[in-house]
């Protein structure tokens, strides 16, 4: 039990339930398998190495040794004991887990995520007309949407008066 009583379900059961839960359905969107489960433990075990070892070498050394943790009990036919091994990587790795992992910045959590401005429609106003000539189509297009646009907004709203343009 951890966190006020709630045991530990491992990330890809947590995946399962979330999405489940998403939906009018609990149904399962998909089924993980024990190798894709395993395959993501270990990946996740290397991030957190990465996480505390900083220098290359070291790093090196410490994944050669998890992986040759991992390929001990590769061949584990069982499916009772390989569920318990695998329970038992997800509580240890829960249990090193670093204290400020490191992110890649564009990833959640990261120093660059969700950063990406998407400029305003109205920017395209201000493009010199040069710049609109490489794009004659897309620009011609664009000015019949803004009419059309223009009337669908006057025959549903009305005209603009004069004490509409004061903004």
């Amino acid at each position: 039990m951890l966190n006020g009583g709630y045991s530990m379900l491992s990330i890809c059961e947590q995946l399962i339930v979330w999405r489940s839960n998403k939906m009018s359905v609990s149904t399962p969107l998909y089924l993980i398998s024990h190798t894709q489960k395993v395959c993501s433990l270990y990946k996740r075990a290397l991030r957190n190495l990465e996480s505390w070892y900083d220098r290359r070498e070291v790093f090196r050394y410490e994944a050669v040794l998890l992986r040759q943790r991992f390929e001990e009990n590769r061949n584990v036919k069982d499916m009772r004991i390989a569920k318990k091994l695998l329970l038992t990587g997800e509580q240890e790795l829960f249990d090193k887990q670093h204290y400020q992992p490191k992110k890649f910045p564009k990833s959640p959590g990261g120093t660059s995520f969700a950063r990406e401005v998407i400029p305003p429609d109205w920017v395209l106003d201000y493009w010199h007309p040069i710049e609109k000539s490489q794009y004659p189509e897309y620009f011609a297009r664009r000015e019949l949407r803004k009419k059309q646009f223009i009337e669908m907004w006057e025959k549903k709203y009305g005209k603009p008066t004069e004490e509409d343009l004061h903004h």
